[in-house]
């Protein structure tokens, strides 16, 4: 992923409505991945739409920083 945060909303901006692969970091030794679509992108936040069982969704929002502290990493 880019190193600046207007560079993060630029990729994630080229990439909405497009499935991702968001892997969480928890704590240490735990990793939570989830499949979901880009849906929005705003000045310092994004909004995913996380994949449940059969055709429900569960929003989530995450701020670019979250990607450039490598709290959350996005796989297209």
């Amino acid at each position: 992923m880019p190193s600046a945060l207007a560079d993060i909303k630029d990729t994630l901006d080229a990439h909405i409505g497009e499935s991702v692969t968001l892997t969480t970091h928890e704590s240490r030794h735990r990793n939570i991945e989830h499949e979901a679509i880009v849906r929005e992108t705003f000045r310092s936040v994004f909004v995913l739409d996380l994949k449940q069982d059969g055709d429900q969704f569960d929003r989530a929002s995450f701020s670019y920083t979250d990607i450039l502290t490598k709290n959350i990493e996005l796989d297209f």
